[in-house]
């Protein structure tokens, strides 16, 4: 069965630059062995929605009409990949919104949820690039896609994953309602607090769910006698 936008599948892949580095891979001996290896990481397979942007463009486009299974490489240009370099995400800031006003070249940078790179430091001014360190590249990937998931509790517990690095949730579905339980650890996490309304949208649009409630419970804890 060809795939379509709007299917769950489960895709392994890999991406290199055009240098044939590896900067980014699904398989955990591939990510040892490139050094990008992290134990934070979740390996074995991202659940993906096709057509969601969950995946660079070039590669969502190259996934329509294969079938379960398939396998390929594609080389994938700037513009369906991580775009062309842009001037007006360079920004000159002052050192003093640095911690201690103090701001030195390679920094990393978080800033309304993007990440930049300084990259110059001149008397009390720092440039910030917040460009993708891939802009401008022709990008590599060889994939598989593993499998299509079916049922809405494989669906949900995939997402989940993809959006909290969490890949264990508890998941329990009655009739065209959800519960989904969030762990303690996220509950306060701001990348969470913005995807999770994202999350509820797309499973209930690929979904004949028509409500996802997110429960959290605490417990009290037993003093040891």
């Amino acid at each position: 069965m060809a795939l379509k936008k709007g299917d769950f599948v489960r895709l392994n892949y890999t991406g290199k630059m055009e240098d044939g580095k590896v900067f980014d891979t699904t398989e955990e001996e591939v990510a040892k062995a490139e050094g990008v290896y992290t134990p934070q990481g979740l390996y074995g397979g991202d659940v993906i929605i096709i057509g969601y942007g969950h995946t660079i463009a070039g590669l969502d486009k190259e996934l329509e009409g294969k079938d379960v299974g398939a396998s390929g490489e594609v080389a994938i240009p700037p513009e369906e990949a991580f775009g062309m370099p842009r001037e007006d995400l360079i920004q000159s800031v002052s050192t003093s919104k640095f911690k201690d006003g103090k701001a030195q070249i390679g920094m990393v940078i978080e800033q309304e949820g993007r990440q930049g790179v300084v990259t110059k430091v001149i008397g009390r001014r720092a440039t910030i690039d917040f460009n993708s360190p891939l802009s401008g590249q022709t990008v590599t990937y060889s994939y598989k896609v593993e499998t299509l998931l079916e049922t809405p509790e494989d669906k949900i517990k995939g997402l989940f994953a993809l959006y909290t690095g969490v890949s264990d949730a508890d998941v329990k579905v009655s009739g065209d309602v959800a519960d989904v339980e969030i762990p303690t650890g996220i509950t306060f996490n701001q990348r969470w607090l913005f995807m999770k309304g994202k999350l509820a949208k797309e499973i209930l649009e690929n979904t004949n769910l028509k409500e996802i409630r997110y429960v959290e419970t605490v417990k009290k804890e037993e003093k040891a006698e």
